[in-house]
């Protein structure tokens, strides 16, 4: 029997992956599912567990604040929406991380990799070297190189309103509204914009936060956008994100 804790502010997506690991299997037992940096230091203060399921940003706070509060041996499963830049981190360390919606097969993959590591005393986890790998300055895009018919440019990132796909391919669109055809995929732009100012509302928009015109409410609780420039394509925040869309607008 494996006992897990399950730290995640989103009640639905706390049940949802409850769900999914007792599917996988039902021998687990979830002893709780805290929603707070605080909540989760007080309960684990007074309880053991063999695995926790951890959301990088909590409603008070990151959650690698608590390990600067208690000492924590325990295995850890991060799971994320963003801050991809340290996900090399996790796999240096032996971290295991599930992206956001997570995927059972992927979320199987984990718990196998964790019963693997827990019959492994000498492959040890170093959550020091994760939080200190956050600490670091990243360096996010400052500029892309593009190509304008026989013409080379670049534009500045800060110039940018928003990238989308079409059926030609993933342009940017500059605030004075001019497009153009960029080489990376949606996945590797993730990576290289800061996401103080970017957010992937979905698979064909990465928008910056100055190019919110107005926001409506949506089916099943969707957020529409209005896009400055505007877009002939609807700009939909997905169910998936929504959560994480309106944390990042009160960050």
């Amino acid at each position: 029997m494996i006992k897990i804790l399950i730290v995640e502010d989103e009640r639905i997506a706390a049940d949802h992956l409850e769900k999914m690991l007792l599917s996988i299997d039902n021998s687990f037992l979830i002893l709780n599912k805290t929603e707070s940096v605080r909540e989760t230091v007080s309960w684990l203060q007074n309880n053991q567990v063999d695995l926790i399921f951890l959301d990088i940003q909590l409603s008070d706070g990151i959650s690698f604040s608590i390990f600067e509060q208690i000492n924590i041996k325990t295995p850890v499963i991060f799971t994320t929406a963003y801050d991809q830049y340290a996900l090399k981190a996790f796999k240096t360390n032996s971290i295991d991380y599930l992206l956001k919606p997570i995927d059972k097969s992927e979320l199987e993959l984990s718990i196998k990799k964790y019963k693997e590591l827990s019959h492994n005393k000498q492959n040890q986890i170093n959550i020091n070297d994760i939080i200190q790998q956050f600490k670091k300055p990243v360096e996010y895009q400052s500029r892309f190189l593009i190509y304008a018919g026989q013409k080379i440019k670049t534009i500045k990132t800060s110039d940018i309103a928003y990238f989308y796909i079409s059926e030609k391919g993933i342009f940017i669109c500059t605030r004075d509204d001019k497009h153009y055809a960029i080489d990376f995929t949606m996945e590797k732009l993730e990576e290289m914009l800061d996401p103080l100012y970017f957010f992937r509302i979905n698979r064909q928009f990465i928008i910056h936060i100055d190019a919110i015109e107005n926001m409506f409410p949506y089916s099943k609780s969707r957020i529409k956008v209005e896009l400055r420039p505007s877009s002939a394509m609807e700009a939909i925040v997905s169910f998936n994100n929504a959560h994480d869309f309106k944390k990042w607008l009160n960050r």
